[in-house]
């Protein structure tokens, strides 16, 4: 079994400086919390993070990534362990690394469709706050997949899979190519055994019979080399198994079809001898121009470089090229990884950073790299910041903008969801409509059959669709209720006259008059009535021209009698009477104020000061034009608001300057705040506006007050 030592040794070729007793204290811990435990193999436990840790020390990482490579199951499998603990023993740092570890073990992938793959990827990419947690996570599934053997045959198919889909792709994604590659042929080896053991026998007759041929084009490339004076390192191979399996499946081919099985690579001191060797090897062979990619001055995504070209070679062979620096070569086989390489000596040049652009919205860079740790010191994948990722209960993942709610997710599964979203579980607990969705989430949609689209909703959900959908939803019940309310209107001002108004619905009386108010039909005509835009009165002068006639002979004054009745309380509606109308309590109207009427289905209307906030917010469809009749003259409620000194007697000589203007106390009260000062609340009736100001007059009036204030 690899010793501590075994690994400080390793550290200490790349970085002498780098504290050892973290790396011994992490062995011991480990060793501790894993003491009872076996693998499937029957090797003790301990086995497993050790090897990950002599990995990454391979991979030259820091300390605090070997560390946590020893510590990375110990909070998941040590009942004893608890981040409390690890942080007071190890510092912050190797436990967030640890935790961020913990996290992604325990999502469970239950799909392997290839867009909740990505989906997945994309969820652990915006769990994972230090990049480091990913290549950790990648060196554990290495060793996981080195050791598969001893899983059950069906376990292996789904650990493969998984591998497969989500940890390869990652590993590209950070430019490490031999983690990839790994990860892909173990896979292959589990999935497809039969295909993969005839793969790995052609593979290997082939390298066989093609070792002279291989020696012989690496023999000449050099020899031509060396005519021009280039250093460089000539290398050929076979591909890997599963880029081959690839190929064949895209194409549908044999493996005897595939003709670039082989692959050379070019390793020369700078970017200009890249290119020169490019000259010499079109000079050599005819290129095949489709397959010539220029990955130097256009990197690939994940920091890859290399000049790739393919040409037709002895024999008719097709044969491919790499050509590349070795700090291009570091970075293509360890991707980010690399960088640990370059403590010392080496800066990142302002070049470098230009060729790294989508490195740089992952890391918050560091301007001198003294030790392998602090490059990485505050590195952060950001790429996905703007989304969250949770689970339904079958197990798919859902993509949603952050700050979603569980409104959000029930309309992103299907809009009838929405609609009746009632209630939601996260993690089994109920949580509130509005509460914000955090990565990984379990998330239950609860829904009733009662629940219905809340305009409130439009406040606090995120998505376009679920705005959109609660949109249509609530316009179309206003619709609705404007026509119900329309239609209320028109009865009652049918009957007043006599008239049947469901005569005239049926008749189609209702439906040519709403043509000639250019509407579609007679529904859109009832709900512009329940709206305000158009009074009953109006639609039956269309349909019964003759009563219109009947009341201009009346004379003036009958048609102004007819066209403006008090309705209640004071308030007029032009063309409409005997209507339900009250009064709002979040402004109290007065007469004086300007007022507008709200439209309310089953309460008729409700009078609001036009400056009332919720005449801002509400629809403005549903607003109708009224006015105070000042001939009747009837008592308002109205709340006041008095601060003054705490003096003994106050609220005797309020209530008395009340009083003293007429108007009626309903309710009074009086309390002390800490800075010593009375704040007196009253509920007073008054006529209008006018008498209100005579009232607020007369207490400020009162010796010992500060301020009076009319409340809303």
């Amino acid at each position: 079994m690899i010793r501590a030592n075994d690994i400080i040794e390793k550290v200490a070729d790349y970085y002498p400086a780098a504290n050892f007793d973290t790396i011994r204290k992490a062995y011991a811990y480990s060793a501790y919390a894993h003491r009872n435990q076996v693998r499937l193999s029957g090797e003790p436990y301990m086995i497993h993070p050790i090897e990950v840790a002599n990995i990454l020390a391979e991979m030259k990482m820091d300390v605090a990534s070997i560390a946590a490579g020893l510590l990375h199951d110990t909070l998941e499998d040590d009942p004893m362990t608890s981040i409390e603990d690890l942080s007071l023993r190890f510092g912050d740092e190797i436990t967030s690394l640890v935790e961020g570890l913990t996290k992604i073990s325990k999502i469970k992938f239950k799909s392997s469709r290839e867009h909740q793959a990505e989906n997945y990827r994309k969820m652990i990419l915006a769990m994972v706050k230090d990049i480091r947690v990913l290549v950790i996570k990648l060196v554990d599934r290495i060793h996981n997949m080195r050791t598969l053997d001893f899983q059950k045959p069906g376990r292996q198919e789904v650990i493969a899979q998984e591998t497969l889909d989500i940890y390869a792709p990652l590993a590209n994604r950070l430019g490490i190519s031999w983690i990839k590659q790994e990860l892909e042929d173990n896979s292959l080896r589990y999935l497809q055994p039969t295909i993969y053991r005839e793969l790995e026998e052609k593979v290997a007759r082939k390298e066989l019979e093609s070792r002279e041929f291989i020696d012989g084009i690496i023999k000449l490339v050099q020899r031509n080399l060396d005519h021009y004076d280039i250093v460089g390192q000539v290398t050929g191979r076979l591909k890997h198994l599963y880029s081959i399996y690839r190929k064949m499946m895209r194409r549908n081919i044999a493996f005897e079809q595939i003709y670039d099985i082989i692959a050379f690579r070019i390793m020369v001191a700078d970017k200009a001898e890249c290119y020169n060797v490019l000259g010499i090897i079109h000079a050599l062979w005819r290129p095949i121009p489709s397959r010539f990619k220029d990955f130097i001055s256009i990197p690939k995504a994940n920091m890859y470089q290399s000049l790739h070209t393919s040409v037709i070679g002895p024999d008719g062979r097709h044969i491919e090229f790499q050509i590349r620096t070795q700090e291009m070569h570091q970075i293509a086989e360890m991707g980010i990884a690399a960088h640990w390489h370059y403590k010392e000596g080496y800066q990142l040049d302002d070049h470098d950073r230009k060729q790294m652009d989508w490195l740089r919205q992952m890391i918050e860079w560091q301007q001198d790299v003294d030790s392998p740790g602090e490059f990485l010191d505050s590195v952060k994948i950001d790429l996905f910041s703007e989304a969250v990722y949770v689970f339904t209960p079958a197990g798919e993942v859902k993509e949603l903008p952050s700050g979603s709610t569980p409104i959000d997710l029930a309309y992103s599964i299907h809009s009838n969801i929405g609609d009746h979203c009632s209630g939601a579980k996260v993690n089994g607990k109920l949580v509130p409509l509005r509460y914000q969705l955090q990565h990984g989430e379990m998330v239950e949609i609860v829904t009733s059959k009662r629940q219905h689209p809340n305009k409130d909703w439009l406040a606090f959900v995120k998505t376009g669709k679920a705005r959109s959908k609660i949109r249509q939803w609530v316009k179309k019940e206003e619709e609705r209720r404007s026509i119900e309310l329309g239609r209320e209107f028109c009865e009652k001002a049918f009957a007043r006259l006599k008239l049947s108004f469901n005569q005239a619905l049926k008749s189609g009386k209702l439906q040519a008059a709403a043509g000639e108010f250019s509407l579609n039909h007679a529904e859109a005509l009832l709900a512009a009535i329940g709206r305000g835009k158009l009074s009953a009165q109006q639609v039956i002068n269309r349909i019964y021209p003759e009563l219109r006639e009947q009341h201009k002979k009346k004379g003036k004054k009958v048609e102004e009698k007819a066209a403006r009745k008090p309705a209640h309380d004071g308030i007029s509606i032009k063309d409409i009477d005997d209507v339900l109308v009250r009064f709002a309590k979040c402004c109290n109207p007065l007469p004086g104020d300007d007022v507008v009427g709200f439209v309310t289905r089953g309460r008729g209307l409700t009078i609001h000061r036009r400056n009332c906030r919720h005449v801002k917010q509400g629809d403005s469809e549903r607003y109708m034009e009224v006015e105070w009749n000042l001939e009747r003259s009837v008592p308002h409620s109205v709340k006041i608001r008095i601060m003054s000194e705490d003096a003994k007697g106050m609220l005797v000589d309020l209530g008395t300057a009340i009083s003293s203007q007429e108007a009626n106390i309903a309710s009074g009260s009086l309390n002390t705040n800490i800075d010593h000062k009375a704040i007196c609340l009253f509920e007073v009736q008054v006529k209008d506006l006018e008498h209100l100001k005579r009232v607020k007059q007369a207490l400020r009036a009162v010796k010992g007050v500060y301020q009076v204030t009319r409340m809303s």
